[in-house]
């Protein structure tokens, strides 16, 4: 038998002021993004920004369906909306700004499990790492190194090969 640990180191910031000016901007337009989000079901608003390799940013916001399986998240909308619109930009860093209904939610929200899934797809392709930057309000800031970290087994093309 042989055991392994298989985690990574999370930075947490106190919030959006302690990041470089990059990043500020980056989270900001998530934040943005979060007012054209559709969540009349849950109430849960998510806004989504990445920035490509060059200095493009793209935004999503999530988009729930009285069906629920047809809705789509914030992080698939911008990823997929950066690979339709920007092919072959590799996406550098993505922000992801929640905010849930009538309470003061301080801790962020990473991405969901298929949306880890798809952007693992897309960091695989690349052959980069995707970071991210996760923030609930006004409250601390996580940043996390790569969507690897975030699904560290999960699947990608090379099991098909």
């Amino acid at each position: 038998m042989e055991k392994r640990h298989i985690g990574f180191e999370l930075l947490i910031y106190p919030g959006a002021d302690a990041l470089e000016a990059a990043d500020r901007e980056l989270l900001g337009a998530a934040q943005q993004a979060m007012a054209g989000a559709y969540a009349p079901y849950s109430g849960y608003r998510v806004g989504a920004a990445l920035r490509l390799e060059n200095g493009t940013l793209v935004l999503g916001s999530n988009q729930e369906n009285a069906s629920y399986p047809s809705g789509l998240c914030a992080e698939r909308v911008a990823v997929f909306q950066a690979g339709a619109r920007f092919p072959g930009q590799a996406i550098q860093t993505i922000a992801i700004c929640v905010e849930a209904p009538e309470e003061k939610q301080t801790n962020p929200a990473a991405p969901c499990g298929n949306c880890r899934q798809s952007i693992l797809e897309y960091e695989h392709r690349q052959g980069n790492p995707i970071r991210f930057l996760l923030q609930a309000g006004n409250g601390p800031v996580y940043e996390c190194p790569s969507t690897r970290a975030l699904l560290p087994l999960g699947f990608t093309p090379d099991f098909l090969d």
